[in-house]
């Protein structure tokens, strides 16, 4: 069985060597949508695939951190590079060129990281990530399954080489919380009491 739980943020970014020049060669920005499909074989204690009030925690917050900043590739020019961390506050460094394609990579790699360290406590054990779908427009959209992250000729996405503004990561509720994922640290789900029904 598969769940859809949707999120939005607006980001701007350069997508450099694609064909069209306007998104070659000047900032703009988009409007995503990101679809986050999980899949489960069996049902937790509350019958339930995963509940999507889990997903509010890590899961917003490191998707929320692309709402209102500008995602650059490390590879760009220097310049650029300077100039995004010089006038912008909320900034995000990617060892991959911010196009829709790669979003849906890098969210994958985000989410299933955060998945794999919860510590899951209502029977939810069989919950697992089965893709990730970025929206750039209400025409087009990208979709990373997971024989699509490990795939080096789609480029290398370690979590070490993902570097958050200094204000993005101010606004987590936990402004650690990128560097627990990046260290392995568990993450633990609420333990819930079950209720006898009569």
């Amino acid at each position: 069985m598969l769940i859809r739980k949707l999120f939005r943020f607006e980001n701007a970014h350069i997508v450099r060597n694609c064909s069209s020049d306007r998104c070659s060669r000047s900032i703009h920005g988009h409007s995503y949508q990101v679809e986050i499909l999980l899949e489960a074989h069996a049902l937790d204690n509350g019958q339930m695939v995963y509940d999507f009030g889990l997903l509010k925690g890590h899961v917003k917050a490191l998707v929320d951190s692309f709402d209102h900043a500008v995602a650059f590739w490390d590879k760009d020019n220097a310049e650029y590079i300077s100039f995004c961390k010089q006038f912008s506050a909320r900034w995000i460094s990617l060892p991959v060129s911010p196009s829709a394609e790669q979003f849906s990579r890098l969210i994958f790699v985000l989410v299933d990281a955060v998945l794999k360290q919860t510590v899951m406590q209502n029977g939810e054990a069989d919950v697992s990530l089965h893709s990730i779908i970025v929206h750039e427009t209400l025409t087009g959209y990208a979709q990373c399954f997971r024989d699509d992250v490990d795939n080096p000729r789609m480029g290398l996405i370690n979590l070490a080489d993902i570097i958050f503004s200094e204000q993005v990561c101010a606004e987590w509720g936990d402004p650690q919380l990128f560097e627990k994922l990046k260290r392995g640290e568990s993450f633990n789900n609420p333990v819930v009491i079950p209720q006898v029904i009569i």
